[in-house]
C-alpha cells in the first residue's frame, strides 16, 4: 500500500515513519484563513477536506485506480479552543507568546481531525476529536 500524506508535520511524519510505512509528503498550499466555520469540529473538518481536494487535484488519479495496490492519501487539521474561540496556527511570535500566556493556568481544549481518501477506490472517510486541557501551564 502506498501512503501519501498531506501534511509537513514533523510529528505525524514520524508517527508514519516509527511505523515503517514508506510515504510521500504533499502539502495542500490553501488559504486556511479562507475556511471559515463557526464550529472548531466543522472547521477541522472543512479544513482537512479542502487539503485532501487540492492534493487531488494535483495528483493523476487515473494512475491511481489502475493500480494493484491502494493508495490512501491523509489530510489533517487541529486548532485549540480557548475561552469559547477558535485559535489557529499564531500569525507571528508576539502572537504565539500571547496565547502561550492566556493559557497559563487556564483551561483549553484540542480539536483535531483526520480524513483518508483511497485513490483507487475514491472513498473518503474522517472524522474529528477532542481532547480537554485544565491547568496547561499551571502558573508559578
Amino acid at each position: 500500500m502506498q501512503v501519501i500524506l498531506g501534511s509537513a508535520s514533523i510529528a505525524r511524519k514520524t508517527i508514519l515513519a516509527e511505523m515503517g510505512y514508506q510515504f510521500t509528503v504533499m502539502t495542500a498550499d490553501i488559504d486556511e484563513k479562507a475556511i471559515r466555520k463557526e464550529k472548531p469540529e466543522e472547521l477541522v473538518m472543512a479544513l482537512a477536506e479542502a487539503k485532501a481536494e487540492a492534493i487531488l487535484e494535483r495528483l493523476p488519479i487515473g494512475d491511481y485506480a489502475q493500480r494493484a495496490e491502494p493508495t490512501l492519501l491523509i489530510t489533517t487539521d487541529q486548532v485549540v479552543v480557548y475561552d469559547g474561540a477558535i485559535r489557529e496556527k499564531p500569525s507571528n511570535e508576539e502572537e504565539a507568546r500571547q496565547f502561550m500566556k492566556d493559557y497559563s493556568g487556564g483551561h483549553a481544549a484540542t480539536v483535531g481531525s483526520v480524513v483518508v481518501t483511497n485513490l483507487k477506490t475514491g472513498l473518503r472517510k474522517g472524522g474529528w476529536d477532542r481532547v480537554e486541557v485544565a491547568n496547561l501551564f499551571p502558573s508559578a
